[in-house]
């Protein structure tokens, strides 16, 4: 049996294939199971080339890891909290959001709110100064205009003494009661829609600011989770530098092996997908504002603003 421990190679061109060109064994007859090492060898030349190569892999790698890109110019951690609550505060300094829906929603008693917003609109003082306005015009035209003549041509048949001129001056009264009330009743009819309006508000309100309140601390949680996994990335990729340059060389070592995997990048959802996600979250944050706060155009133009700013995130 023969143990071959160089063979080499070369194309012939005639025809189309390896032809061996030289080979190196020796005659061995023992056991087969001692046979089982394999060592490839490849052409000088090859080789040659490949040693130049790992030397300068490894002058780059010598060069490479001290040079570290992350940790060129500091990393600064990003933070949220200051630009959501302010300098010193955190989302803690703050009611949950059980507290803000105890208070706006669950403590609320739509009855005693109705007639709360009842007796101040439809009994407030500023109605009973209308109507104590309007019957001071009212008497007003009876003092100068009513009475007078009633007193003239009572004056010129000669009643002033008589009954005629008692009843006459109840009718007038009569009247002047009659107008006061109706002019009250009217004003009092005429206020209760606006009561209706001013409740409904104020119940939607309530329910506009639990629901803001909700999508604000969504939108902090959904921000807060996008920088810490940025943090966290950026302090792994300075940790692993030296690994990522290693894994280069690693890759050149067996690079007469065939192509081979490398793993460069610390795993994480992709750029794409972040950006995508961050622009439907601006989009869905600035639509709810918009909605909020103006008609359609502005839910629209809320939308767009934020999914560039979730974009750009």
């Amino acid at each position: 049996m023969k143990v071959y421990s160089c063979v080499s190679f070369y194309w012939d061109e005639s025809k189309k294939e390896y032809v061996q060109d030289y080979a190196e064994y020796e005659e061995y007859e023992g056991p087969v199971a001692l046979c089982e090492e394999t060592m490839i060898r490849y052409a000088d030349y090859v080789q040659e080339h490949h040693d130049a190569f790992l030397n300068e892999i490894e002058a780059s790698r010598i060069a490479a890891i001290p040079a570290n890109p992350w940790n060129i110019t500091p990393y600064t951690d990003i933070t949220c909290d200051a630009a959501f609550f302010g300098v010193g505060y955190l989302i803690s300094s703050f009611p949950s959001l059980y507290d803000v829906y105890g208070k706006f929603m669950a403590g609320l008693d739509i009855e005693v709110l109705w007639t709360q917003i009842f007796e101040d609109t439809v009994n407030s003082p500023v109605v009973d100064n209308l109507v104590a306005a309007e019957v001071a015009l009212m008497e007003d035209d009876i003092e100068e205009n009513i009475l007078p003549r009633l007193q003239t041509g009572m004056r010129d048949i000669n009643s002033i003494m008589a009954s005629t001129f008692v009843i006459g001056k109840a009718l007038i009264e009569n009247a002047r009661v009659k107008a006061r009330n109706k002019y009250a009743a009217e004003l009092h009819y005429k206020l209760i829609p606006l009561a209706t309006e001013k409740w409904n508000t104020h119940l939607e309100w309530n329910k506009n600011v639990v629901s803001v309140y909700a999508e604000l601390m969504k939108f902090y949680f959904a921000a807060r989770i996008d920088i810490d996994d940025s943090n966290y990335s950026m302090a792994a990729k300075d940790a692993l530098w030296p690994f990522t340059v290693l894994e280069f060389e690693r890759a050149a070592l067996g690079a007469l092996q065939g192509a081979m995997t490398t793993k460069t990048d610390v795993a994480g959802a992709s750029t794409a997908k972040k950006a995508i996600s961050g622009a439907l979250s601006g989009a869905a944050m600035g639509a709810m504002i918009g909605g909020k706060t103006g008609s359609g155009w502005m839910i629209g133009a809320g939308a767009v603003l934020g999914g560039l700013a979730g974009a750009i995130d």
